[in-house]
């Protein structure tokens, strides 16, 4: 089932031709309504008129989350404010928080593509959707719970927190469709096997999970634990909120961009250079129909790269690869470049341990060291040092053997680390800045 044929199934001729008539117009309106973007474009010696072609995007400039905060709170807005009928913001934990704005037509893009991503993770009108993203400043709730409205399905509007009353809510309200980040969802699991349940013997056939890199290994661990279909969806509030990119449930493998909103390209993070489909860059994204706060060439941090390849669900529109990790995530260990993601997809293939870990980075005489804290289950924690020294051993090899980084690895009691829910907090980095 597609909720939307007429687009998302559009011929790769007619997407661009939209999305070249639609990225002229957006140029036109933030040259005429943003006095940043009119500056930026002529300190970089360009305007609107010199878009002959799509690829003709890649002349004009790069906008910045520090630009953002640098124009708060509505610096970069492009309407009025009294044609605002929605405001969020990002926590703002690094500085300023960064502030979006919607227009009402805004608000039905985002239900309509949030729509969209629901039926192509294979929801339907009869889905009850208990999501368990958080409401207020994030985007996260609100952009779910609409969507979900838009599709017609029972949304349990349940937002973060209060992890028992989750569990009884999901098993008494036969909640079908669980939205939340990866990390919660193995919380939530964890949680309901303390209370004597199985989240398996649920009714959710369907998790939706976002706000954070995850890696298919984990995926494995969802499904398994929780007996669903775990989709992978990406958004982030600067562009929209959740409902950017979503995984179709046929084939999980790549999410599909919605490019008649959206217009994708892939760069070098270090030179800014565009490279072609198939090659792992960072991912810049236009908006070409936002009204709010239209944005272009956004550098997103996310790596991954596109796909053109046909899907075998019908639709049209790009993939972009699940992301493995941020630039800006990264670390770098000693000149080698590392992703928390890459270290969980290590851990996860290791009998004994749990799939909660934080990554401590620090500095000793002058060179980085990275530790591994990582949980065991409750039979390992209880087997002999030897057994325990052994699987240290063990996990601080194949982080050797695939990252090529020496690490020391420390294995903690079961349900001693953080739980979020939230994003989870997955590195410690206590190096001075550089």
């Amino acid at each position: 089932m597609i909720w939307n044929d007429e687009f998302e199934t559009l011929p790769r001729e007619a997407i661009e031709s939209l999305q070249f008539k639609r990225l002229r117009q957006t140029l036109d309106r933030v040259n005429a309504t943003v006095p940043f973007y009119r500056e930026h474009f002529r300190k970089n010696g360009v305007n609107p008129d010199m878009l002959k072609s799509l690829d003709d995007l890649r002349r004009f400039p790069f906008t910045y989350k520090q630009d953002m905060r640098d124009n708060y709170p509505y610096g970069l807005f492009a309407v009025p404010l009294d044609q605002i009928v929605r405001i969020h913001a990002s926590s703002g934990t690094t500085g300023k928080p960064t502030v979006v704005g919607y227009t009402r037509r805004d608000i039905e893009t985002w239900s309509e593509l949030m729509a969209r991503s629901f039926v192509a993770a294979g929801a339907h009108q009869g889905d009850v959707i208990h999501n368990a993203y958080g409401y207020g400043l994030f985007t996260g709730g609100l952009g779910a719970h609409y969507g979900a409205e838009k599709l017609g399905a029972s949304v349990i509007p349940m937002s973060g927190g209060n992890t028992k009353k989750q569990i009884m809510i999901m098993q008494d309200f036969g909640s079908t469709v669980l939205t939340c980040t990866p990390s919660y969802s193995l919380f939530l699991a964890e949680t309901a096997a303390e209370m004597g349940l199985d989240m398996r013997d649920f009714k959710v056939r369907i998790g939706i999970f976002g706000a954070e890199p995850w890696s298919d290994k984990m995926r494995d661990e969802i499904q398994g634990k929780c007996n669903l279909t775990a989709i992978d969806i990406y958004g982030l509030s600067e562009i929209l909120g959740p409902g950017v990119a979503i995984e179709c449930h046929q084939a999980q493998h790549g999410l599909h961009i919605w490019e008649d909103h959206f217009l994708p390209e892939i760069i070098d993070p270090e030179t800014g250079e565009v490279l072609p489909d198939g090659e792992k860059g960072e991912l810049v994204i236009t908006t070409i129909t936002k009204e709010g706060i239209p944005l272009i060439r956004y550098r997103t941090r996310d790596i991954t790269r596109l796909i053109s390849e046909p899907c075998i669900c019908g639709r049209t529109h790009k993939r972009i690869e699940r992301l493995s990790g941020r630039s800006d995530d990264m670390l770098i260990i000693r000149g080698v470049n590392v992703f928390p993601s890459q270290i969980e997809s290590v851990l996860i293939t290791i009998e004994g341990v749990e799939p909660h870990y934080q990554l401590i980075v620090d500095l000793d005489e002058n060179l980085d060291t990275l530790e591994v804290q990582v949980e065991v289950n409750e039979k390992t924690f209880s087997d002999e040092i030897k057994v325990l020294q052994d699987l240290s051993n063990r996990i601080r090899k194949e982080i050797k053997d695939l990252l090529g980084v020496t690490c020391k690895v420390r294995l903690v009691e079961p349900k001693s680390l953080a739980r979020s829910e939230g994003k989870a907090k997955r590195v410690i980095d206590n190096r001075p800045q550089r």
